[in-house]
């Protein structure tokens, strides 16, 4: 019997291939993983040929054929139409327009693929393996380069019309602000890396222009090197600035789930990467914006949790993709 499953992330700044084993319905093993930089510069054609050249590299390792695969997942940022396993140019993939991304892997590897954005998967991934196990009713934020929602209603996972479901960071919290999925003060724009980024580049700019200090930005000259991480490590020693970059960024981050909760009314939010690692700096803002904007009956039946799967999860989101095809008795 077929006993392994591949998984495929695909990301604005890196891809990477895992390969993993099912243990029971609650549980999955990662074996092996090769990861590497998109270097979308060089074009769709040479970032989808890496992907093969690893999955080759990935399974010789193994010592097992594309034979020995139950199914492929995908995983990558919408939009997406993953009814027909096309990625239709996500903002952070340029050039990635109309890729029939599961009709190439069927074809190189004679195996079975399914593509899922990656906040859906991410959502199948906590939900099945993380934070969220045991839960009917669970909203997932991505929070990394961009920000996007993978909804599970009622015990399953809901994509709506061609997947399109949980584009959330497309809505709009403010007339102002950084830009995030092509919209200015949009919930991307304030929550996520490169929202973080555009706001310290500005209370940076801001802070230098009234003669103050900016520890993550002592000049004008350093303005374009400003990263979430860095000034996240500045926040961390208390400099002022990169607190109150972290304090907006956590307010409109409460905003944003005050919308999901009152509509969606879920058990656990769990949010990744970002707010995973940076937690402590936004919870604050977050629950003062929440308590004052969500419903209050709603909010009191809702947990808000950091991804549990930590750094791992791209690798588990992919996986557990194919592990739900396979579940679905779909082979």
């Amino acid at each position: 019997m077929k006993k392994y499953l591949l998984g495929i992330d695909i990301g604005g700044t890196k891809c990477a291939v895992v390969i993993g084993q099912a243990i029971r319905s609650d549980k999955i093993e990662v074996l092996d993983k090769i990861s590497f930089l998109t270097e979308n510069e060089f074009g769709v054609s040479h970032v989808v040929e890496r992907i093969f050249d690893n999955v080759e590299q990935l399974l010789a390792r193994a010592s097992i054929t594309a034979g020995d695969l139950r199914a492929v997942g995908i995983s990558c940022g919408g939009p997406l139409d993953e009814t027909n396993g096309v990625i239709m140019n996500p903002p952070n993939l340029p050039g990635w327009n109309g890729i029939h991304v599961t009709k190439m892997i069927e074809t190189h590897l004679g195996v079975k693929a399914v593509l899922k954005n990656d906040a859906n998967a991410c959502a199948l991934a906590e939900w099945k393996y993380g934070a969220a196990r045991g839960c009917s009713n669970v909203v997932f934020l991505t929070f990394g380069t961009g920000l996007g929602a993978g909804l599970i209603l009622d015990g399953k996972l809901y994509a709506g019309t061609k997947g399109m479901a949980g584009e959330v960071g497309h809505i709009r919290l403010a007339d102002f602000g950084p830009v995030g999925y092509g919209k200015a003060g949009s919930f991307e724009g304030f929550c996520s890396g490169g929202g973080i980024t555009q706001l310290a580049q500005m209370k940076a700019l801001e802070c230098l222009q009234m003669g103050d200090s900016c520890a993550f930005c002592p000049d004008i000259t350093c303005l374009e090197s400003i990263s979430a991480k860095k000034v996240a490590e500045a926040a961390l020693a208390k400099d002022k600035t990169a607190l109150e970059v972290y304090e907006i960024c956590g307010r409109f981050l409460g905003y944003g789930l005050a919308v999901l909760i009152d509509i969606l009314a879920p058990e656990i939010i769990v949010i990744g990467s970002i707010y995973e690692r940076s937690q402590q700096l936004l919870a604050t803002e977050m629950r003062k914006a929440l308590s004052k904007e969500a419903l209050s009956q709603t909010l009191k039946f809702c947990r808000i949790a950091a991804a549990e799967l930590g750094d791992a999860i791209g690798d588990y989101a992919a996986l557990a993709v194919a592990d739900e095809y396979c579940q679905l008795g779909s082979i």
